[in-house]
């Protein structure tokens, strides 16, 4: 399987103009293509083919004047825009032919130079791990690098990103093997909410941390400031970059929590089960803000690929399945109940349930029913294969990044 590995990076002055000019033609080569592209379905034209396309935005582009500055940054990145540019197409292609699983994918869009997020892509003819605990990027030099952990095989790509808060990171992505766990007999359910993060399904509580809840007095003073600063102005850009970072330190804090909490569940369970829930439809509700401040996406993606890296079994419940409305005593289905009902007794055997507990067992024993049907994606609770997943890195990272912590002078985990 493959897992991706996040690292703080230092660039000097000119390090960081480097990555800005790369980060542009990147840009620019994606806008270029895609724009050919564009045209020509307008036109009732042929799909036009990456060889075409680098022939024409890459190679030639860079011979005339308008596009010469092309020629200033590695060339490595230049073909990988296009190939991600390949991949955007493949997955929006493959969405409306319901040959990809997951929510409906759109087609490719422009990218924007005012885009929070700028990356790169590079493979190993691009980057190189120095003996001095540096990366070397190509174009851009040796970066100086916080190692918080070691990798464990060589990394097979490197993307460098930079944040909306101006930090900068590496994120390599290395193919490694299970690390299989001791086999348990234990198995859980999990139902995820706003008043509690999640209540498995043994009647245990994970509390809900609301990290953006308890950040918001400190965020609303800074987007006071900077609605005051004027625009254009130096002091509208420092103003802005501490919005960023007061956000980035949220989303860092969330990020360690749930991978934190998820490797704990992976560990103390031999089987995880969790419903699908429409956390898009539910942004678009009033719980919009809780919704996303707890997160569930990033959290069922962690506990996704660490039961395929610790060979354990993950499967999703159906969104449909009614999970808060059936007894889990009897099987009874006492019909639908709004929110505020958090406790309920069964119109069949009388059992009193506390809510979100019911619906956890429900989701568990629904889970053993998909594994028991082999529609698990990971190996069942016997132990027989089950169609095992390939699983591609994440976006997120294996880990937490840390600051602060000694980089070691040698090259890493190799």
């Amino acid at each position: 399987m493959q897992l991706r590995y996040n690292y703080r990076a230092y660039p000097d002055e000119p390090q960081r103009r480097a990555l800005a000019s790369a980060f542009g033609c990147a840009r620019v080569v994606w806008n270029d293509c895609l724009r050919d592209r564009k045209q020509a379905h307008a036109a009732g034209l042929p799909y036009v083919k990456s060889a075409e396309l680098s022939r024409l935005r890459i190679t030639l582009a860079k011979r005339t004047e308008e596009r010469a500055w092309l020629a200033e940054v590695s060339a490595v990145v230049l073909q990988q825009s296009l190939r991600d540019l390949d991949t955007a197409y493949k997955n929006f292609f493959d969405s409306i032919k319901a040959k990809r699983q997951g929510r409906r994918v759109g087609p490719p869009r422009y990218k924007s130079k005012k885009d929070t997020r700028q990356s790169i892509r590079l493979n190993t003819n691009a980057f190189r791990l120095q003996s001095d605990g540096t990366v070397y990027v190509a174009e851009v030099g040796n970066l100086k690098v916080t190692w918080s952990r070691r990798l464990p095989a060589p990394p097979t790509s490197l993307t460098v990103t930079k944040d909306s808060s101006g930090r900068y990171f590496l994120s390599f992505v290395v193919d490694t093997e299970p690390d299989i766990l001791p086999r348990l007999e234990a198995d859980t359910g999990l139902d995820l909410g706003l008043s509690a993060f999640a209540v498995l399904s043994d009647g245990s509580t994970i509390d809900n941390p609301r990290f953006l809840r308890r950040a918001e007095k400190k965020l609303k003073r800074l987007q006071r400031e900077l609605s005051r600063k004027t625009r254009g102005s130096k002091n509208r850009a420092r103003a802005r970059i501490k919005v960023a970072r007061q956000h980035a330190k949220v989303t860092d804090r969330r990020r360690d929590w749930h991978h934190k909490a998820s490797t704990q569940i992976i560990r103390d369970n031999q089987a995880v089960y969790v419903e699908d829930l429409a956390v898009s439809g539910l942004g678009r509700t009033r719980l919009a803000k809780s919704v996303h401040d707890a997160g569930w996406s990033a959290f069922v993606t962690m506990l996704q690929y660490k039961a395929v890296k610790h060979s354990r079994t993950f499967a999703k419940v159906a969104r449909a399945f009614p999970s808060s409305q059936v007894c889990s005593a009897c099987g009874f289905r006492d019909g639908p109940k709004p929110l505020h009902v958090r406790q309920w007794t069964c119109g069949k055997c009388h059992a009193v349930h506390d809510r979100d507990h019911n619906a956890a067992r429900n989701v568990l024993f629904e889970g053993r029913r998909i594994v028991a049907a082999g529609r698990a994606e990971t190996p069942n609770a016997c132990g027989a294969p089950v169609r095992r997943a390939h699983v591609p890195a994440q976006r997120v990272e294996a880990g937490s990044h840390r600051k602060g912590q000694t980089t070691q002078a040698k090259t890493p985990g190799l």
